[in-house]
């Protein structure tokens, strides 16, 4: 069920989308159910866009993976590998030195702007965009249950319209950083491509199969997952 709460691969296009489905759709809700039942109350999403892929080989097609070897982390490896990507998830402070020595041919990693004061430049000489193994990003403000519960109410409040806030200034501090991080990977010698919607599309029917794979028979993660189906389909994201 967490995964589901993360990151969808090849899913929710736009983060107004993703963050739309937790606040209007009963995803805050069911994070709020999966989290309890580790003792923490999952109090708000912070959404933001797209991270990029590094590659150091040109990716115009999804069928340019196959054979690659990849770091991807969470669900996202799991659909990266059904396109015959050998993945190697690693923390992200190895991501450089894997992509030096050749240890992987392309990654994920983070944001445009944490990924040029990384020096990714230096390793992969290719910028992907946009991110289908992660279109839109999910972290959260997370806290032990008990203490919360003790909280004034209005500290409650505050805590989750705050949270909220800061998704929204997150948000846009990315979107307009992305357009500066994007012009300094060009000025440093690096490609970036940009892929047609066509490719999101068509690889789509195959990263739903491991949604489904993922959510196996646990009943929450199902219901996660069928309500963000319904909603992609209800924007037209999935036919």
């Amino acid at each position: 069920a967490f995964a589901f709460t993360s990151t969808i691969p090849f899913g929710f296009e736009q983060p107004d989308q993703y963050e739309a489905w937790f606040y209007e759709r009963g995803g805050l809700d069911m994070a709020r159910e999966a989290y309890a039942q580790a003792g923490l109350h999952y109090i708000a999403p912070t959404v933001y866009g797209q991270e990029p892929i590094h590659s150091k080989f040109p990716l115009h097609e999804l069928d340019d993976m196959k054979g690659k070897k990849g770091r991807f982390v969470g669900l996202a490896s799991a659909v990266m590998g059904a396109f015959d990507v050998a993945v190697t998830p690693m923390p992200t402070a190895e991501v450089y030195q894997a992509l030096e020595k050749g240890v992987i041919d392309f990654a994920d990693r983070g944001d445009l702007t944490a990924n040029l004061e990384a020096g990714l430049d230096e390793v992969a000489k290719y910028v992907i965009v946009p991110g289908f193994h992660q279109p839109t990003t999910a972290t959260s403000y997370v806290a032990n249950k008990s203490a919360h519960d003790k909280l004034p109410k209005s500290y409650q409040a505050a805590l989750a319209v705050a949270a909220r806030e800061v998704s929204a200034a997150l948000r846009q501090h990315i979107l307009a950083q992305d357009v500066i991080a994007l012009r300094k990977f060009q000025e440093r010698g690096c490609e970036v491509i940009h892929l047609g919607p066509e490719v999101v599309k068509q690889g789509r029917p195959t990263a739903m199969e491991v949604w489904r794979e993922t959510a196996g028979d646990n009943k929450l993660a199902t219901r996660i997952l069928d309500s963000q189906v319904e909603f992609m389909k209800q924007l037209g994201l999935i036919g």
